[in-house]
């Protein structure tokens, strides 16, 4: 599977995210490197357990909407 990365602009948003939790909850300065180097962990150890759950949730959406499809046309038979 291709690696989770993040464009330039996502990743300072995500370090600006990052530090300002970890200053707010933790009272612990992260600094840009400690925080990108995070951010590179959650990516390939943790991200692919959210990409997979959202993948799961797409395809129970698709599914229902199929049943629902299914239904619909099977509506429109008509009565000989």
């Amino acid at each position: 599977m291709k690696p989770i990365q993040f464009s330039r602009e996502e990743t300072a948003v995500l370090k600006a995210r990052l530090r300002a939790y970890f200053r707010d909850e933790l009272e612990v300065e992260l600094r840009d490197l400690p925080a990108e180097m995070l951010i590179d962990f959650l990516a390939r150890e943790i991200g692919p357990f959210f990409y997979n759950r959202a993948l799961y949730d797409a395809q129970a959406v698709l599914k229902k909407k199929a049943d629902d499809m299914a239904e619909a046309v099977a509506g429109l038979e008509r009565s000989e």
